[in-house]
This record gives structure tokens, sequence and C-alpha cells, in this order.
């Protein structure tokens, strides 16, 4: 009787050490489980996070790009400028308009197209300071304005060291002459027009010596800086700004496209297309 009891209670022992061994591996396999589980939790959260990071830097990004085309849209609009930097070359170019009549000490009329000297030599002088930008594109199409205003601006310009080129559109009369031949090739459209003619002074005139003295020096500071940056010499340049010929009411003279170049003021006709490649060119040059 003791001895059958005793073998029975081994048995029973070993089923419950088999049972305990079972139980320890499904808690050991429960645990893996849960650790898989945890993994997984942590992965996922890892992957949100990353998402979510990959999803504000991209916002970031397109906020960036959206704010940039605002400002230079904001400054095309205000100033007439905008930088061009979308070619296949990668070359960064700013882009200069002169329309209208250039402002000078006082405010014109608010319906009047204008360019502002107060503006623009301030951004000329950010674009001598600035090593990002290669070249400077100028585009003209004014009816003049300004004589101070206009020639700090074309010497601003003829003074940059980066390779400048501009493109005479519509005209560019009167001051707009120093400012078409202050860059360092000058282009105008076929049917492009400049306007050579004395010195204009409204307000009143003092009839003496002096005043006509004055006209003249500034007259001659006009076709100095005319025959500096150009082909034509002073004394054909003088010739044209007083000739009596052409103008009914007027003295001067005006010149149409390809007349512009053979008289030595404009270096080329051309458009849009030849003044890019011809900048592209002067800045592949310059490296």
């Amino acid at each position: 009787m003791f001895y059958g009891f005793r073998e029975w209670n081994e048995q029973e022992l070993t089923a419950a050490m088999a049972d305990d061994e079972q139980n320890q591996v499904r808690m050991t396999q429960g645990r893996q489980e849960q650790e898989k589980q945890v993994q997984r939790g942590q992965a996922q959260e890892q992957n949100s996070r990353e998402q979510a990071q990959d999803e504000q830097a991209q916002s970031g990004q397109e906020q960036t790009q959206n704010s940039r085309e605002q400002a230079q849209d904001e400054k095309m609009e205000e100033y007439g400028q905008m930088t061009l930097d979308c070619n296949r070359r990668r070359r960064k170019i700013h882009l200069l308009s002169i329309i209208g009549e250039v402002e000078g000490h006082e405010n014109l009329s608010g319906n009047a197209k204008t360019t502002k000297y107060d503006h623009v030599l301030p951004q000329l002088a950010q674009l001598e300071d600035d090593d990002s930008v290669e070249g400077l594109l100028v585009l003209l199409n004014t009816s003049g304005g300004d004589v101070d205003a206009g020639l700090a601006i074309a010497e601003m310009i003829a003074s940059l060291s980066m390779p400048s080129v501009s493109l005479v559109l519509g005209g560019s009369h009167s001051i707009g002459v120093p400012l078409a031949v202050s860059t360092d090739y000058s282009f105008i459209v076929p049917t492009g027009t400049m306007m050579i003619h004395p010195v204009r002074m409204s307000g009143m005139v003092i009839g003496a010596s002096q005043t006509y003295e004055y006209f003249e020096m500034i007259q001659d500071r006009i076709l100095s800086f005319v025959s500096t940056h150009s082909k034509i010499a002073y004394d054909q340049a003088r010739r044209l700004m007083l000739n009596t010929e052409m103008l009914t009411r007027d003295l001067g003279t005006v010149l149409v496209g390809e007349e512009n170049v053979k008289e030595g003021l404009i270096d080329e006709v051309g458009g849009i297309k030849e003044a890019l490649l011809k900048l592209y060119s002067m800045i592949d040059a310059q490296k």
C-alpha cells in the first residue's frame, strides 16, 4: 500500500513538472510576443514621428518657397526687379527694368509710371555686395526724366564688377540714352527708338548767360558719359543733340533700331534671347 501510493505520487509529480515546463514555455512565448508587440508599437511610433517630421519639413519648404515667390512677386510689382535663376546654366541673373519716367527728388503724379532712383540705387549696391548674383540685365522703355537721378543710376550700373547687358524695348529717350549705354554690352530691338536732345528745364528760368552756361555743363556731363561708354564720338553725339533738321518743335535726333548701331550708340540689334545669351557668355568668360 505504501509503495503503491509512492509510485502514483511520482507519476503525478512528473506530470506536474511537465505541465510546469509547458506553462513556462507558454509564458516565455507570451513574453516574447509581448516584446514583439512592444517593438512593433515602437517601430510604428518611430515611423509616425519620422513621417510627421518629413511632412513638417516638406510643409516648411513649401512655405519657404511660397514666401520666396510671394516676396519676388511683390518686389517685381513694387520695384520692377526680379531674379532669373531657372536657366539650364544655373546662372543667377538680376533683372532691372527702367520704365516710364525716371523720377527725381520730387514725386511725380500717381498716374504716371516711374522709376525711382531711391529704390534702384540701394538695390544696385546690394547686388554688388552679393556674390551669388552673377550678372545684370537691364530692360529699358523710358521717356527720360531727371538728369541727376538718371546719371546716378547710369554711373552705378557702369561701376558694377559683374557683367551687365541692356536691352532697349520701345524707346530709351533723353536721359534714357546714358542708361542704355551704361552696361558692358547693349542691344536694341529693330523697332526700338532713342532720342537725343538738349537739356530742358521747367519752371522759372533766369535769362542770363550763367543759365546757358549751366545748361551747357549739364549737356557736357551727358555727352561725356555717352561717348565714354559707347562707340560714338563726343562731337558726333553733340551734333545729334543739336540737330535742327529732324524735329519741327525741338532740337535733337531720333534714331530707330539699326541706326543706333550705325551711329555707335548701341552695340547690336537683338531681343531678349540675344541679350541673355550674350550675358551668359560674358559670365562664362569671367569665371
